[in-house]
């Protein structure tokens, strides 16, 4: 099959039943016999958690500096819980992801667009709560709350049906919900917000699918790195993981593209080892561990414990993690994200 006709409709093997099951254990090696999860880790994991839950907002809501409160932010912050294992119905932290999935909820618009009134592209916050609303749904029980799972699907459904709407002639998105531009970084969340929902059994266009793939393909460079938009422009590393995690996320896992874009983040940003810019590094190593993660092998055995030491380093006192664009508390859900890759508990992240 082309592999711009590799959509999520035929490339993935998930179905909505294997969904709520969680991980039986999490992996503790590398195919190199690294260790994946420290008493280290779990500690830096409870402080990060810690912070996040004593942060949160009387409505439910997480702020980000700022950018105020912010759903994308917000379902971040409830990710990062239920990447250790809560949903919003059981674990130590239910309760705040359920506050935080009230907030996004009331948030979503009749049109299905999610967004609070503190917005910074409302595309990126739409991309980015979609997510969380399709993970949510993969892990929320039909008959233990069928009227949450009722409202969770409804919101859903449109909120698919509105990233459907608003991609633009080449096949991506950006910042507002109308399909006249595009660049890879919106793009991205969109595309992970498809796979998601398409993972949680709601129905996704596969030409919606294809024409993203297409458009990644086409912000490729000849050094393996992806520039902002289709138009010419430099690789630098943030967007570059952004583009490889989209290829994967569409269902494409065999392509040249991906593999120069993986070399290419190995040469440029491999935590300890490279002057990699600062600048969006939560955002670059968020797609860049999931890359990682996908390819497996070498380069996860390689690049898990560079950004899992890295980031317990660069630790706050209080448990969170700065960004200096968006504040402590993206910065702390990113990180914690990151962090638990190898717990597989988020649907998105099972292999």
């Amino acid at each position: 099959m082309n592999r711009t006709k590799l959509s999520i409709l035929t490339a993935l093997a998930i179905t909505p039943a294997t969904l709520n099951a969680q991980p039986e254990t999490a992996t503790l090696l590398t195919s190199s016999g690294q260790v994946e999860i420290t008493a280290e880790l779990d500690r830096s994991i409870a402080n990060g958690l810690h912070f996040l839950a004593t942060t949160q907002s009387d409505d439910g809501s997480w702020e980000g500096g700022r950018f105020g409160k912010n759903v994308a932010i917000t379902s971040l912050a409830c990710l990062a819980m239920m990447g250790d294992g809560n949903t919003a119905s059981r674990g130590p932290y239910s309760d705040q992801i359920m506050r935080g999935l009230d907030f996004v909820l009331e948030s979503t618009k009749e049109n299905g667009l999610i967004a609070s009134q503190a917005n910074n592209g409302p595309m990126y916050g739409h991309g980015f709560a979609t997510l969380f609303l399709g993970e949510i749904y993969g892990m929320t029980p039909g008959g233990g709350d069928t009227a949450l799972s009722t409202r969770i699907h409804e919101a859903l459904v449109k909120a698919i049906r509105l990233i459907e709407q608003t991609q633009n002639e080449e096949g991506g998105w950006r910042y507002n919900p109308v399909p006249y531009d595009a660049d890879v970084s919106v793009t991205i969340c969109q595309i992970m917000a498809l796979r998601s929902a398409r993972n949680a059994g709601i129905e996704v266009s596969s030409d919606t699918i294809d024409r993203a793939v297409e458009y990644v393909h086409s912000a490729q460079n000849a050094d393996g790195g992806f520039r902002y938009q289709t138009s010419a422009g430099s690789s630098a590393w943030p967007r570059s993981a952004a583009g490889v995690a989209s290829l994967y996320y569409a269902g494409i896992y065999n392509d040249d593209s991906i593999d120069r874009g993986l070399d290419y983040l190995m040469s440029t940003a491999l935590p300890g080892t490279t002057t990699a810019s600062r600048s969006h590094y939560f955002y670059g190593q968020y797609y860049a561990v999931q890359s990682m993660f996908l390819a497996g092998d070498e380069r996860w055995a390689t690049w898990w414990p560079a950004i899992r030491g890295e980031l317990i380093r660069t630790q706050l006192s209080d448990g969170a993690w700065e960004d200096r664009s968006a504040g402590k508390t993206y910065g702390t859900a990113m990180a914690l994200i990151i962090l638990q890759m190898p717990k597989r508990y988020l649907p998105i992240f099972q292999k």
